[in-house]
């Protein structure tokens, strides 16, 4: 086999093998179960936080979503939204140190929330709505640990939780960051709380919206960038192989 030939092949490799990892990273980061908004003023009050929900699977659908809410920082004020073709049951738990409010003494708050009864089919998502009456202001993350069960009998674990600085892990568990009171991004997420559509076949929030296009925008260019240099190789070592030819 000729030196072009081999320089040609080994772009041609280069750049499918950069595609490839661009579009499976592409496809892991949104492989997980997800809370919406990502953030939250401390002590917020009267919003909604949307559990997107993504079958993995090829042949089996998601057939029961259990979310479980920290009762270390209890959220306040739980109701659930109705939700076509699903069955809620909301579990509450006393906590072990009751919260002093205006409206008085708290000394039972939800726990869990578990969701049966309908079905998240292959390659569809479903949003899950849960209203709050109060967030914490005490704590700078809620963590709501989730499984996953599908039609097969499969159980995903959504419940580990990524170590500050470390890479995120197989399985994270929903996390929603609590900022302080006044910022930019707190004051945001308090005033416009998440509203998106529960359906397997709705359409994301506007702001979902703009985050996945700004993603494929992003990873779109870095295929075409990837392309672009093995054309370059291409044409350079062409170029060399008609000189050699005409000398």
């Amino acid at each position: 086999m000729s030196p072009t030939r081999i320089t040609l092949r080994r772009a041609g490799t280069v750049a499918a093998l950069t595609t490839a990892g661009l579009l499976t990273a592409a496809g892991a980061a949104f492989a997980h179960v997800s809370v919406h908004p990502e953030s939250y003023a401390k002590g917020a009050t009267d919003g909604v936080l949307t559990f997107r929900v993504l079958n993995e699977e090829d042949t089996a659908g998601t057939t029961k979503v259990q979310v479980f809410l920290p009762t270390d920082h209890p959220v306040l004020g739980v109701l659930v939204s109705p939700q076509d073709g699903w069955t809620a049951k909301v579990t509450t738990t006393k906590l072990k140190t009751p919260l002093k409010t205006d409206d008085g003494t708290i000394t039972d708050a939800v726990s869990e929330i578990t969701w049966t009864g309908g079905k998240i089919a292959p390659g569809q998502y479903e949003d899950f709505n849960v209203a709050f009456g109060q967030l914490p202001d005490d704590a700078d993350q809620l963590t709501f640990k989730t499984l996953q069960t599908y039609s097969d009998g499969k159980v995903v674990r959504w419940i580990e939780q990524a170590e500050q600085g470390g890479d995120e892990p197989e399985n994270p568990a929903p996390v929603l960051k609590l900022t302080a009171r006044g910022t930019e991004e707190g004051s945001a997420a308090t005033t416009s709380p998440a509203s998106s559509k529960s359906s397997g076949s709705s359409e994301p929030s506007a702001s979902d919206t703009r985050d996945s296009t700004a993603r494929g925008l992003g990873i779109a260019g870095l295929v075409v960038g990837v392309l672009g240099l093995a054309a370059a190789a291409f044409a350079i070592v062409r170029g060399r192989s008609a000189g050699a030819r005409s000398q």
